[in-house]
Order: structure tokens, then C-alpha cells, then sequence
């Protein structure tokens, strides 16, 4: 498989090579659907965690994500309980339609701001996450956000 273009942008210069790596995720904490939303809410307020993943229990295969601030607005709402599953307030990821762009601990930077623009250079910011995997998307490694590549660029001079 050939190398994907990299992108430029008005950030480029403050990349200067860095990777995903360089952003220092955190690693990643999975739960599997049948998991309480509580055990969800503890388990990222413990660790500061804006997106947890989600896996099949028996074979870890990636099936979608929770992001905590909109669980929180379910519970507000009376949407889902604390007691229910997690399959209840969970974002599944899409089998079909747009392709799959892996993103690893070597994408480039410039990469993970065109996903997160979703192709659009200079754009509006169109996912707020990604999940890091191995190359071969066997392992969930990490999750790397906007906010994170934002903090990396307001530390490193242009």
C-alpha cells in the first residue's frame, strides 16, 4: 500500500515530522457494550477521559465509542440510567459506506488534522477524536482528540 499524501496546512510548519506519537495519547480504555453506563462515567472521570471506546467482549473487536459529554446530556435528559448498558447510549461505527482511515501512533500530524477536518484543509473540525490503532487495526491503542493537536501546536513555535 502506497504512503497517503500529507496534506498541507496552516499548521505544517509547527508539525516540522511529528507523529501521532508525538501528541502522547493516553491509552486507551475500552468497555464492552454490556457494561453499565456508571462503570462508564467512573472509569473516565478517574482517568480524565472525554472518549471511551467500546469492544466486542470476546473478540475485541472495535464496534463504537461513548462520548462522555453526550452520555451526560442522556442522563440529564432521562434518556438512559446509570444502570442501563452501555449499548444503549453508544455511537456505533459504521460498516459501510466511507472508508476506514486507520490512524496510528506514526500517522503524521499533518494526516490526523485532514481527518479531523475530514478532508476539507482550513476547514471547520468535523470529528472531535480518533481512535489509534496498530497498523493492521488489531489494537486499540490510544485516542487522540482536536483539542490534543491544538495543545501541541499552541507549545511548539511557528
Amino acid at each position: 500500500m502506497a504512503p497517503e499524501q500529507v496534506p498541507d496546512s496552516a499548521w505544517s510548519s509547527r508539525y516540522r515530522g511529528a507523529t501521532v506519537q508525538d501528541l502522547e495519547p493516553p491509552a486507551a480504555l475500552s468497555l464492552t457494550p454490556t457494561d453499565s453506563i456508571s462503570v462508564a462515567l467512573m472509569s473516565a472521570f478517574e482517568r480524565d477521559y472525554t472518549h471511551l471506546t467500546i469492544v466486542d467482549s470476546k473478540t475485541r473487536a472495535l464496534l463504537g465509542y461513548i462520548s462522555i459529554p453526550n452520555l451526560q446530556s442522556l442522563l440529564k435528559a432521562g434518556r438512559v440510567r446509570p444502570e442501563d448498558p452501555l449499548s444503549a447510549a453508544m455511537t456505533r461505527f459504521q460498516r459501510r459506506g466511507k472508508a476506514y482511515r486507520v490512524i496510528t501512533m506514526e500517522t503524521p500530524l499533518e494526516l490526523l488534522e485532514d481527518f479531523f477536518r475530514d478532508g476539507t484543509p482550513g476547514g471547520p473540525w468535523r470529528q472531535n477524536f480518533a481512535v489509534v490503532t496498530d497498523d493492521k487495526r488489531r489494537f486499540v491503542l490510544g485516542v487522540a482528540t482536536v483539542q490534543d493537536l491544538e495543545e501541541f501546536v499552541k507549545r511548539r513555535p511557528a
